[in-house]
């Protein structure tokens, strides 16, 4: 029954990223829309990173695998997004030509870098708590959104068709189930300690991601509000983290 629930909950997360490109394919969003709903992700993303992994990864592990598992999982998205820019596929930098690249493949590694890490702790604190990260799974879901909405768009402009553009996502909403799965089945079992370095991992990437594309993202057509929106994001997850605990 758990195994279906995190199966459930990582294919919610990358039914998201679906959700955002059936809205973006059909419907003409305007881009101020899109910004608005990335600020108020980044600020959810920031608030369950905070209160929903790292302080989970320190109540199970140390403080010290802890803080090892953030510095390392955001040296590893930064080390991986760099590999990406460098190959040519500037993943999620919507106003770059690069990020909106005929085959999509940028596309597709940018959402898999962030999407496994995102979905894989969910399995990993299902496994160990019994109960879904609530706030984790909401975050991910705001987030992906914005990415799937803006991401497609450019596809959509580059004269990719329904197939290509959805077969893409479908196949990431695929990875973020495979993802939950085995964050539940492979790290579920893992000593405190373990599970402390996994999810601590998984929070250092996430701030890195948010520092690295959804504000600088969000900024450019927020611009003085971007700062407001977060903290009202940041404020909607500490509530339903402190209203689910």
């Amino acid at each position: 029954m758990e195994l279906l629930l995190a199966a459930g909950a990582g294919l919610l997360s990358g039914l998201a990223l679906v959700a955002g490109a059936a809205v973006a394919w059909f419907v003409s969003v305007p881009k101020w829309l899109v910004a608005t709903i990335t600020a108020f992700g980044a600020g959810v993303l920031i608030s369950a990173s905070a209160f929903d992994l790292v302080a989970e990864a320190t109540e199970v592990g140390t403080l010290w695998s802890s803080m090892a598992g953030f510095l390392g999982g955001a040296v590893l998205y930064v080390g991986l997004d760099a590999l990406l820019e460098r190959s040519g596929h500037r993943r999620k930098r919507r106003h770059d030509q690069a990020a909106a690249s005929g085959t999509g493949l940028g596309i597709a590694l940018g959402a898999l870098l962030d999407g496994i890490p995102e979905t894989a702790v969910q399995g990993v604190q299902l496994a160990g708590e019994g109960a879904l990260p609530i706030g984790v799974l909401v975050a991910v879901v705001i987030s992906n959104l914005p990415e799937g909405l803006s991401s497609t768009a450019d596809m959509k402009s580059n004269g990719r068709g329904a197939g290509y553009v959805f077969g893409v996502w479908a196949v990431i909403a695929a990875a973020c189930t495979l993802s939950a799965v085995g964050g539940y089945a492979l790290l579920g079992d893992a000593p405190g300690e373990g599970r402390s370095v996994v999810t601590a991992i998984a929070a250092g990437a996430i701030l890195a991601m948010l520092a690295n594309t959804m504000l600088p993202d969000a900024f450019r057509r927020t611009r003085t509000l971007t700062g407001l929106i977060a903290v009202l994001g940041f404020f909607a997850s500490y509530l339903v983290h402190e209203l689910s605990s």
